[in-house]
């Protein structure tokens, strides 16, 4: 990691993209747990190089609680990606807004790999006084949507997309059309690997945008991703080490509507 304390007032409280400190300081404390389920040291060791008022953050986020759900995702898409990269040695690793998450020193910190993370120029910016790019690891400032940037990104061999609390946000044309972008670039197919929330979750929320009924919805804006799973985010809560929300999460599983209410996707094109 990188030396001095980083101020990050300028981009907190806007908007989506104060998700980026919610979602970090919520890894970081899952991660102090006797056994975690994600257990990303990285994100405790940034939480503790950036100047802000966690304490504050830590009112509005209830981290006792909420850790789960950032853990229980994050570790669907991390086990998913780590079966895929090792049955592609080769693979192409590319995260759509990537915040300030740490996947790629989890799943490949000497930076071996072709990875590309991508996000907002302001976002990458301050991703850059966090984090190393080293190796073949390359940090990209852009929006999604925007045109252009995906040209830089190998397209000849198999590729992983992971899109974390990203597709949400964006609205049903725009999801639409980076998927046809995605799976037009990249020649040597791979897996597309996101989350999503059921539309009437969605609903709770004034930021989100986007929310499919289910995986045919997709498969019939592009018929080259065909879904290989779909995941309640309770499906593991089994994993949950303290037991007053082990059994809360085993009881929202047992609820139809609340087991789907937030699901994890693996596409294969």
């Amino acid at each position: 990691m990188n030396g001095a304390k980083v101020d990050v007032r300028r981009i907190a409280g806007e908007g989506v993209t104060w998700t980026l400190l919610a979602t970090l300081y919520l890894r970081a404390w899952e991660s102090r747990l006797p056994e975690p389920i994600l257990g990303d040291r990285y994100a405790a060791e940034v939480v503790e190089r950036i100047d802000y008022d966690f304490a504050a953050l830590r009112r509005r986020v209830r981290p006792e609680a909420n850790q789960f759900l950032v853990a229980l995702r994050a570790r669907q898409l991390d086990d998913w990606s780590r079966a895929f990269l090792a049955r592609h040695p080769n693979a192409v690793v590319l995260q759509l807004g990537c915040g300030m998450d740490s996947r790629m020193l989890r799943l490949d910190p000497l930076g071996k790999r072709r990875w590309f993370d991508v996000d907002l120029p302001h976002v990458i910016e301050l991703r850059r006084r966090l984090y190393p790019e080293r190796g073949r690891y390359t940090m990209v400032g852009a929006s999604v949507t925007d045109d252009g940037w995906l040209e830089g990104v190998p397209a000849d061999r198999p590729v992983l997309i992971v899109a974390e609390g990203l597709l949400p946000y964006l609205t049903p044309d725009e999801v639409r059309t980076l998927l046809s972008r995605l799976t037009g670039h990249f020649t040597g197919g791979g897996e597309l690997i996101f989350d999503a929330l059921a539309p009437w979750a969605a609903r709770l929320g004034r930021a989100f945008r986007w929310a499919p009924r289910d995986a045919r919805e997709i498969e019939r804006w592009n018929p080259r991703l065909r879904c290989a799973e779909q995941t309640p985010f309770t499906t593991h809560h089994r994993r949950i080490p303290v037991w007053r929300y082990r059994a809360l999460y085993r009881l929202m599983h047992a609820v139809p509507a609340l087991r789907n209410a937030h699901r994890e996707f693996r596409f294969t094109f």
